[in-house]
């Protein structure tokens, strides 16, 4: 056979442009039934569904998202399985959760911290408003200022008089330059005109460590992590940063009850979606983390916290993510701190 007639067999048995572009479009529409079903939000979920943490195993946002998870679990009847992805202040998971499928399979179990972050990164890759699906809040947990034993201060004025008469003698404590716990003693500094030193720390423990050794004076914190020292008698506390009274400490005035007017700062903990998740899937992870918090088991584990939940809507945790937001930026910006 020669070269030409084989050439001219190859044209022939070769399959036109037409002919595949119409053979890949009869596979895709083959499989446009399959990848509907599977998407089907009615019968939301089908398979396991991720919760994203953007903090290490053990914290406070962990924890939460643990209890959640498990609750979650039980009511819908697929796993929800906790992803702690920890970096860059928790960014690196948000921003990672924003790109995800907006199916109900990725979800993030977002902190006050990303409020923060929305000032504090100029450069931040996503906008907490615009790029989730607010599912609902899952808990509160307040702050609460402690001081040395040392420091001749029992309440919060006595606090006050006492750092404006020796402003070269005290510093306060935090877990991290940017973290809630820094914002909220910046926040103090803002309300009261207060010229005290900021002193940040890894993480809250050694940060508790040297404000029980005297290095540091005050400090705020979360109720879980300062309480036990608070009942060991190794520091005092003054108050609570929420609006209303902690259930734990029911005799510990709130900032607001001790002058300090507006001052409302909790660690905040909830559940949000990528933008777009379908309406029917969010209502429904809505209504299970609402029916959650009823539960004596959720009550008991949230009581050892400090933690309160109350039920909410999609678009009342919605509203209240753009309050943090906005509350916390001028918060940010007086303090000077800004991460690239």
């Amino acid at each position: 056979m020669s070269p030409s007639s084989c050439s001219r067999i190859a044209a022939a048995c070769m399959p036109s442009r037409r002919h595949v572009l119409a053979a890949t479009l009869l596979g895709a529409a083959a499989l446009l039934p399959l990848a509907s079903q599977a998407a089907d939000p009615k019968k939301y979920p089908e398979r396991a569904v991720r919760v994203v943490v953007g903090f290490s195993a053990g914290g406070t946002t962990d924890v939460v998202a643990r209890i959640m998870a498990k609750e979650l679990t039980a009511e819908l009847g697929q796993s929800f399985v906790v992803d702690n992805k920890p970096g860059a202040g928790s960014n690196i998971a948000t921003e990672q959760v924003a790109r995800a499928e907006n199916d109900g399979y990725t979800l993030l179990f977002v902190a006050v911290t990303s409020a923060i972050n929305q000032t504090l990164y100029p450069k931040v890759r996503f906008d907490l408003e615009k790029d989730f699906a607010p599912v609902a809040l899952g808990a509160k947990v307040p702050n609460v200022l402690v001081v040395n034993p040392s420091v001749p201060a029992n309440n919060v004025q006595e606090l006050i008089a006492f750092a404006k008469a020796n402003p070269d003698k005290v510093s306060y404590a935090s877990s991290g330059s940017g973290t809630s716990i820094h914002m909220a003693g910046e926040l103090f500094k803002l309300r009261t005109g207060l010229k005290t030193q900021h002193i940040p720390y890894k993480g809250s423990s050694p940060a508790l460590t040297d404000l029980m050794a005297g290095q540091v004076q005050f400090m705020f914190d979360n109720m879980p992590s300062a309480w036990p020292h608070v009942k060991a008698g190794k520091l005092k506390a003054l108050a609570v940063t929420t609006t209303k009274r902690s259930p734990a400490a029911p005799d510990l005035p709130t900032m607001e009850e001790s002058g300090i007017k507006p001052f409302d700062v909790s660690s905040w903990f909830g559940l949000i979606a990528p933008a777009g998740t379908p309406p029917e899937v969010v209502a429904k992870l809505n209504a299970a983390m609402n029916r959650a918090f009823d539960k004596p088991q959720v009550k008991e584990a949230y009581e050892k916290l400090g933690a309160v939940a109350e039920k909410n809507t999609p678009e009342q945790f919605g509203a209240f993510i753009k309050s943090e937001v906005a509350a916390w930026a001028p918060v940010v910006k007086s303090s000077g701190a800004t991460v690239d």
